[in-house]
């Protein structure tokens, strides 16, 4: 009888970056010992302005297509999905609680309690809490614990860093997928998902600043001691880009997105002044030819703005001088030749490019920063799937009845 190989399976996670531009589904088969990408779908993305969905029908449509393309390259049928979620909508917040543990030793339902503690904030009607992600404990004198469960003492503090979103951005974003024929396990901040795939230990716990710069949103995350500490949305991106250049240079949107890829970038200086580009006009009229520098000292302009920004906000934090390894900075945009060059006079501090790390598989379908979300989702996605229930059902299983709530 033949010797019949059988192929190891793992578990499937499915992540899905809904983006202003693209919809990128990604599909992870998780083993004990890695992770391999088996499936990559990309469909154009008309649903949504500013990263927040706009047309449920143009988003639908554009999800069943990524799904597609990535289930009939996985060989299989994609049913949950973790979902990225961006937008200045989305509030970022650090907030504290303690309870009394009377010399007794701290159990998982004494964490839990202090983490519900430290949710009792109000916020507004109109936003729902995300994500609560503690960021240490303190057991009565004892700072900078990651895990007090075991420990004994009079007193248990926490600080979280919360992250709430607007009620219809969620809503809507949920109801895409549903129509799209399938079950949302979670929705999970981009930065968040983002710095799962690009993020080192070690640059985590020196301090590091992930920007990830999609078409309509830049999202700003803050990382020290190995946890979050700040997030911010800015409601700029690489859309702002090619929409100064169809206006500037008077051609259509399509050959502006075109044009800032081919011969974009962020430095006008580093370019030749002879270096002369063709312009596709509007209607029957032919090309017009245009000096390369002018181009790129219209992308220079809007690029600037953004990290100008992106750096008031990062001294605003209070963790600017917590930043010891730099900034990565990912997304569509992390591709403009010289970014890095402009960044690191902007931020005065190491920059790197961040691309997706920590897989295997198809890892060069997804080698690029604009896969930084979709990855980081699977990666996120691998890591819940482990969690206890005790240890994370809580958030979640609230977040989930939540999302049955709304529709």
């Amino acid at each position: 009888m033949d010797n019949v190989e059988v192929r190891e399976t793992g578990e499937l996670v499915a992540g899905l970056d809904i983006g202003t531009t693209k919809v990128l589904a990604v599909v992870g088969e998780v083993f004990d010992d890695r992770i391999d990408i088996i499936g990559v779908g990309t469909a154009a993305s008309t649903g949504l302005k500013k990263g927040v969905v706009v047309n449920i029908e143009g988003t639908v449509k554009a999800i069943r297509e990524a799904v597609r393309i990535a289930s009939d390259m996985a060989g299989c049928d994609i049913e949950t999905v973790y979902v990225g979620i961006a937008g200045n909508h989305i509030k970022g917040f650090n907030s504290p609680g303690i309870i009394a543990v009377n010399n007794q030793e701290i159990k998982e339902k004494d964490i839990e309690a202090v983490i519900r503690a430290a949710q009792t904030v109000k916020i507004s009607d109109n936003q729902q809490i995300v994500h609560v992600l503690p960021q240490e404990y303190m057991v009565d004198d004892h700072t900078g614990i990651q895990n007090p469960l075991g420990m004994t003492g009079v007193r248990l503090v926490t600080n979280v860093h919360i992250v709430t979103a607007d009620v219809t951005a969620l809503h809507n974003l949920v109801t895409s997928c549903n129509r799209a024929g399938l079950a949302v396990s979670e929705i999970v901040l981009e930065s968040v998902a983002s710095s799962h795939s690009v993020l080192g230990k070690d640059e985590m716990e020196l301090g590091v600043a992930l920007v990830d710069i999609g078409g309509g949103s830049t999202d700003l995350a803050i990382f020290c001691n190995g946890t979050i500490k700040h997030t911010w949305e800015l409601a700029l991106g690489g859309n702002n880009l090619t929409s100064d250049l169809s206006v500037g240079l008077r051609t259509p949107l399509l050959e502006a997105e075109e044009l800032k890829y081919l011969y974009g970038g962020a430095l006008s200086s580093m370019i030749k002044e002879n270096h002369i580009i063709e312009v596709p006009t509007v209607g029957d009229r032919k090309p017009r030819k245009v000096s390369q520098r002018v181009m790129v000292e219209i992308l220079e302009a809007r690029i600037e703005e953004i990290l100008q920004m992106v750096n008031k906000n990062i001294h605003a934090s209070g963790y600017r001088n917590r930043i010891n390894s730099g900034v990565v900075i990912t997304g569509g945009t992390a591709l403009l030749a010289n970014i890095v060059e402009m960044a690191e006079q902007i931020f005065d501090m190491p920059v790197r490019v961040g691309y997706p790390s920590g897989v295997g598989g198809r890892s060069e379908d997804v080698h690029s920063p604009r896969c930084t979300t979709g990855v980081g989702l699977v990666l996120y996605g691998s890591k819940a799937t482990t969690y206890s229930p005790s240890e994370h059902g809580g958030f979640l299983s609230k977040l989930k009845n939540w999302l049955k709530n709304i529709i």
